[in-house]
């Protein structure tokens, strides 16, 4: 069945490079126009709105989960089908999860608006002289929110045959269709932060549609009018069972963030600010740990579907050689030009202090999550989903809990809010590979349908 990549034979690090960079550059270029949307709207809507989208980020990330996770989960499943050479499962499995999470992004339009005044107010603790514009954003992005769910869900399926370069496409029409209408709508109409958020609506609208036109025109296999779509119970039940745990993880990294959040919020409006920008500067220190996370999933999975175990741990040794060399790479370049980022931004003196020193430290605590995220993609390839939940909890739950004794210490202050870092991951860090070299991993990797 060659309807798409396979990575079951040749050499595994060819495999995951080839693999990865397309990941990489369309995650990059995702980050690019998320910074270039806080850059425009800082410049020319001021700290405030910059502020109040940030603000918004982790509360958002909470929903965007259940996307990222659902979808992957489905990704699991459509990968190991594919690696076992049964095209009428890659077929039904991806009807299924296409369905399943479109009407899971409709449902959160709902709830998200309607929940969304009293999660700002009493959750995220957003000041109140930040909390109209924070809603007003918010509440734009969640009328579009079912396009990510459909975006994300026509990309891990599109993964699942080895087509990485396809994500890079969309984004790069998303990218640049982003920034123009940010321009149009913030810079020239001076629209504000509702500006920003119907660019970010409009272009993944695109990104949606232009996902779902390019898998029917490569793929036969994924050609489904109206009439084809078909839903069975047992394959949605295993996508949410495979998905749930990823969903669950994520989920729980957005209220721990969300906690973070607000200790955030605790110190004004210039630490919400720097905080904003300190972020986006963390997203791309990121990349390489989480493009090669996405990697290994399919590479495992496939593999795994294959009956090939010794690849999956080849692969994994060679691609966590790359993860932490890259990560070191860009750690170096953002601290050295950590001056010239920050005034893009349109940050005040305080906001740009803070954020100096958040940028540089996250720079060091990052290269940790290099040596043990790509093992996620192995457990999640292998039927383990619910492993790298455990881990995030734990790592979220030291990260909250150091940074709210130490925040009004004198040993931490403020500073906290980015040093909380080194006590989670390092956390993380060690549950990962303990479980790694128990081997308990490997039982149970093939999925029964």
């Amino acid at each position: 069945m060659a309807i798409g990549i396979t990575m079951t034979e040749g050499a595994p690090w060819k495999h995951i490079i080839r693999f990865t960079l397309p990941v990489f550059f369309g995650a990059l270029l995702q980050q690019l126009y998320n910074t270039t949307d806080a850059i425009i709207v800082g410049k020319c809507s001021g700290e405030a709105s910059l502020a109040a989208v940030g603000t918004t980020a982790t509360f958002t990330f909470l929903f965007l989960a259940m996307a990222v996770g659902f979808s992957a989960g489905n990704g699991v499943v459509v990968a190991q089908a594919y690696g076992a050479k049964d095209e009428s499962q890659v077929r039904s499995n991806a009807s299924t999860g296409i369905l399943l999470l479109l009407g899971m992004g409709l449902i959160s339009t709902i709830i998200g608006i309607s929940v969304s005044r009293t999660a700002y107010t009493n959750f995220v603790g957003v000041p109140p002289e930040l909390l109209e514009l924070t809603l007003e954003y918010f509440n734009i992005c969640m009328l579009g929110i079912v396009f990510q769910f459909g975006y994300n869900i026509f990309s891990s399926i599109l993964r699942a045959v080895g087509d990485s370069a396809a994500t890079l496409y969309f984004l790069l029409i998303t990218s640049f269709l982003n920034i123009g209408l940010d321009l149009l709508f913030v810079a020239h109409f001076k629209w504000g932060v509702a500006g920003a958020a119907w660019a970010t609506n409009i272009s993944q609208a695109v990104s949606f549609i232009a996902a779902y036109m390019y898998m029917w025109i490569k793929y036969p296999v994924f050609r489904f009018k109206l009439k084809d779509f078909t839903w069975n119970n047992s394959l949605a039940w295993l996508t949410v069972k495979m998905g749930f745990p990823i969903a669950l993880q994520l989920s729980i990294v957005a209220v721990g963030l969300t906690f973070i959040q607000r200790a955030v919020n605790s110190f004004g409006k210039a630490m919400t600010a720097s905080f904003t920008v300190g972020q986006r500067m963390e997203l791309f220190l990121n990349l390489p740990f989480h493009a090669f996370q996405t990697t290994l999933a399919t590479y495992a999975g496939q593999n795994i579907g294959a009956g090939k175990m010794d690849r999956v741990k080849l692969g994994m040794k060679q691609a966590l050689s790359m993860s932490l060399a890259s990560t070191i790479f860009i750690s170096i370049m953002v601290c050295v030009y950590d001056i010239s980022i920050i005034h893009l931004f349109g940050l005040s003196s305080q906001a740009a202090v803070y954020c100096k020193e958040h940028i540089n430290t996250i720079a060091f605590t990052n290269i940790i999550l290099s040596l043990y995220v790509p093992v996620f993609g192995v457990f999640q390839g292998a039927n383990h989903t619910a492993f790298p939940t455990l881990v995030a909890t734990c790592a979220l739950t030291t990260r909250v809990a150091v940074t709210y004794i130490f925040k009004d210490s004198p040993y931490f202050g403020y500073s906290i809010i980015w040093w909380n870092n080194l006590f989670g991951f390092s956390v993380g860090c060690i549950i990962t590979w303990i479980y790694y070299f128990s081997d308990l991993w490997q039982l149970n990797s093939r999925i029964k349908v």
